[in-house]
């Protein structure tokens, strides 16, 4: 008499059931693979058959997609997504990619060897569920492990690059948001800052206008408070510039940027930039707000009594390194500054580690590509 069903863990039933799943699967699979592929072979030598074999490999990419999100929700495997693939301008750029479609073929094949796999699968785990039983998590167990290897084997990205597109492609939305952002911070500054106090400047100029001949004096004192407000303007348009790009390090780079960045935080920093050259100017502006924003996390947040700043050239990349002696505890966690520099320096192919034990400081190591200076 079979034990009861708590006798096996979660994850063997979910293993089991995806054994027995994979017959019914592989039979509707099987039987679209062959169906297109025998229509798109024997159309060949008309005008239909490439397109009809182009339409079945993309209806194969579907299903690759599919068996991927079984194996991760029953197997607990987990296989990046391929990239997509590239949209053609026109009916034929299309057909022509298709075709090529190395996710797609290889897709198709999966399907093609499942079938007799199901079969096989789904006869030794029904067999076992009634005269084996003792033994059924030891074979559920071999037996997913083969899909699991055909899951990776088959349905994962072609190769690094065509991982290394699909993670770009991910960065691509990061940079996308990071940009808007931005735009929304510069755009608010604008409309709080200088453009409330030109406003407000013009309104003072055209009642100093009115006030000119009727009471001079005290029109001499509204145009003396307009200078006033036109400094105070300049001065936030200077800032807001600053932001953007400071002329600082477009003029004379990192090493005088960084250090009146440094000289503007609330604990003493000492700047040490060991560059005989300059990266390009995209990681230059990159490595200034890297910096700045690590430096204003250390005059709100660490408690420091003193920080440190190193950048220095390894090879192709640039190293920074920002270290204060605070009380620690920083982390990267979803929704914090520092998860977002770490996103932000991941979306151009660069690394951020934090080391910020409670208590003993705050050590942040950062690396970017050099990418000679155009």
């Amino acid at each position: 008499m079979p034990p009861p069903v708590l006798a096996f863990p979660r994850q063997t039933w979910r293993e089991i059931g995806y054994l027995l799943t994979n017959l019914p699967v592989s039979l509707l699979t099987f039987t679209y693979v062959s169906l297109w592929l025998y229509a798109g072979v024997a159309a060949s030598i008309t005008v239909i058959g490439l397109p009809l074999l182009a339409a079945g490999l993309t209806g194969s990419r579907q299903l690759g997609r599919y068996e991927r999100r079984r194996a991760l929700r029953l197997l607990s495997v987990r296989v990046d997504e391929p990239s997509r693939l590239p949209r053609g301008r026109g009916f034929f750029p299309w057909v022509w990619t298709s075709l090529k479609d190395p996710v797609a073929w290889r897709a198709t094949l999966y399907s093609l060897i499942r079938l007799p796999w199901g079969v096989f699968t789904f006869t030794v785990v029904v067999t076992a569920l009634f005269v084996g039983w003792p033994l059924l998590g030891w074979i559920a167990r071999g037996l997913s492990s083969v899909d699991r290897a055909m899951v990776r084997g088959l349905l994962s990205p072609s190769d690094e690059l065509e991982r290394r597109i699909a993670e770009l492609e991910s960065d691509r939305g990061t940079v996308v948001d990071t940009a808007a952002a931005d735009l929304r911070r510069i755009e608010r500054d604008l409309h709080d800052g200088a453009q409330a106090r030109l406003v407000a400047l013009a309104m003072g100029l055209g009642l100093a206008k009115e006030k000119l001949l009727e009471d001079p004096e005290v029109a001499a004192k509204m145009v003396d408070e307009a200078h006033g407000e036109v400094k105070l303007a300049l001065q936030e348009l200077r800032d807001l510039a600053r932001g953007i790009h400071p002329a600082i390090l477009t003029d004379r780079g990192l090493g005088p940027a960084l250090s009146s960045v440094a000289g503007r935080c609330t604990v003493p920093v000492r700047v040490s930039v060991e560059l005989a050259e300059r990266p390009a100017p995209a990681i230059e502006g990159i490595a200034y707000f890297t910096v700045s924003e690590l430096l204003q996390n250390v005059s709100k947040h660490s408690g420091a009594q003193r920080a440190e700043v190193e950048l220095w050239r390894s090879g192709d990349r640039l190293l920074i390194q920002v270290r204060d002696d605070g009380r620690g505890g920083a982390t990267t966690d979803r929704g914090s500054g520092l998860a977002g520099l770490s996103e932000r320096l991941g979306s151009v192919d660069g690394l951020f580690v934090v080391d910020s034990p409670p208590g003993e400081g705050t050590t942040v190591t950062a690396e970017l590509p050099w990418r000679n200076r155009a």
